[in-house]
């Protein structure tokens, strides 16, 4: 593959002032020199022009000429991809920058696949696995807290710290396969104490590492927070409070909102994406039937509820059945319409709340997390109650405290952010532990170096895993499919 030339439209399709045409690979001058024009008496063409220096010309396409660039040379190995590679920066449109790219095409450049070019920095050696990922991360950063945790780890500082894990589980294994080498000399007990000591530092240093992986996994794709309630409740004026502008329809009429309406947000730095749904009642025709169905896909996904009661109507037998269907789940209960006389009060609701809490079978300190169970903060079966005024903003403020303290363990600081881990960081992690844990087992009983060296062969591969030093064809097309073309 690495001895392709690609190219690929590197800047977002649509209209704009101008575009960027990416080409990498080893014939990359070549390519540029049949389809670019240098104006200007001494310009020389791409294939004798200096490293990271910028040329005006034109890209000719059958002899016609496409549109006037700058065009870059960038020679490797100091590049993105350690490759040779050319950017073409044309007039922006969707026409120039297509015309553009069709003339590479046919110069002998090839249209590259998503995420190839960060793929080959990754194969030629410039980043790790890691640094990869984080190049997407980057990209699709939606807080600044978000794209402050990218830059982390593109700069290295969580694979420097894998490496570290993964240099240590290495020595021990040196260890342990050098007595297995020679099978007369028995490991010294404090020379075994501190292999054992070193495995031990390994599994705590594990753990730090996957306590990080749910706020790792919120920053990355954001919160999704369904707002449930009964029709007239005011969960679409909350929306529009929480996102400070109007998104969804409000009506005095119950069962306005017939979809569910997704917008993220940013709340405390977090990406948090809420779901307006249709009200929960009894449906009375077809769309609302839809309606009512959309939002109870949505709760199922959601992996926090913002349950809404109107604070000037008592509780009725369907909001009660909802506290009780909702238990299982990390949630919110916002009293709104806290302007007008209450009748629902505080401690009412805390009542039918714990109630209900206490007879549902489902453990409520878990969440559904990208395929596994997190535990998150707070206690169980005790829900924070919130009073809101969405007609006047009042409460918004400590809802949102209230979002970010139910969601994330403890303050967020910049030294959680070199080491948010991603879900496949965190699946190799745990096999690493459980095989590290195996082994620890294996020399504490002395049940055989050979089976100690296996187990701990399958923590020090599952650890490479994360920065890529260990790892198939199949897992790189997986994490690069992912990425936007021209990236």
């Amino acid at each position: 593959m690495l001895d392709d030339t690609i190219a690929a439209i590197a800047t977002p399709l649509g209209e704009g002032g101008l575009a960027v045409v990416r080409l990498s690979g080893p014939r990359t001058l070549a390519v540029a020199d049949r389809c670019f024009v240098p104006l200007g008496r001494s310009s020389p063409k791409p294939s004798a022009a200096p490293t990271h220096t910028l040329h005006y010309g034109r890209i000719i396409h059958d002899g016609r000429r496409v549109d006037e660039v700058m065009l870059a040379v960038l020679r490797a190995p100091r590049t993105y991809t350690r490759e040779d590679v050319v950017e073409i920066t044309c007039h922006g449109g969707l026409l120039p920058a297509k015309l553009v790219l069709d003339a590479v095409l046919r110069g002998g450049a090839r249209l590259a696949l998503p995420g190839e070019f960060t793929k080959r920095a990754f194969l030629n050696g410039r980043i790790d696995l890691a640094q990869a990922e984080a190049v997407a991360d980057l990209i699709q950063s939606r807080t600044e807290l978000a794209l402050r945790a990218a830059n982390e780890q593109l700069e290295g500082k969580l694979s420097r710290r894998v490496n570290q894990l993964r240099d240590e589980l290495l020595v021990t294994l040196a260890h342990v396969e050098a007595h297995i080498d020679f099978p007369d000399e028995d490991i010294a007990p404090d020379t075994q104490e501190q292999l054992v000591q070193r495995l031990e530092r390994g599994v705590a240093f594990m753990d730090d590492l996957l306590r990080t992986a749910n706020e790792g996994q919120i920053l990355r794709r954001g919160l999704r927070a369904a707002i449930v309630g009964r029709p007239n409740a005011g969960k679409s004026s909350l929306l529009n409070q929480l996102l400070g502008h109007d998104r969804a329809i409000v009506s005095p009429i119950p069962g306005t909102t017939r979809d569910t309406i997704e917008e993220t947000a940013n709340i405390r730095g977090l990406p948090v994406v809420f779901i307006d749904t249709a009200g929960l009642r009894e449906a009375r025709d077809e769309i609302e039937i839809e309606g009512v169905r959309r939002s109870r896909a949505t709760l199922d996904r959601a992996e926090l509820i913002l349950h809404v009661f109107d604070a000037a109507e008592p509780l009725t037998p369907a909001d009660a059945n909802y506290l009780a269907e909702f238990a299982g789940k990390k949630r919110i209960l916002v009293r709104n319409k806290t302007d007008l006389p209450a009748i629902l009060g505080s401690e009412t609701l805390r009542s039918a709340a714990d109630a209900r809490s206490a007879s549902s079978v489902t453990p409520p300190d878990r969440v559904q997390a990208t395929g596994e169970e997190t535990r998150m903060p707070g206690q169980p079966g005790q829900p924070p109650i919130v009073d809101v005024c969405c007609l006047t903003g009042a409460g918004l403020e400590a809802l949102k405290d209230a979002i970010k303290d139910l969601v994330w363990s403890g303050e967020v600081n910049a030294e959680m952010l070199p080491v948010m881990i991603n879900s496949r960081h965190q699946d190799a992690l745990h096999r690493a532990r459980t095989a590290t844990q195996r082994t620890l087992g294996v020399l504490c009983a002395d049940e055989g170096l050979e089976l100690a060296a296996m187990e701990l062969r399958i923590a020090v591969n599952a650890v490479g895993e994360v920065v890529g030093k260990t790892t198939t064809e199949d897992l790189l097309d997986l994490i690069f499919s992912r990425f936007c073309i021209g990236k």
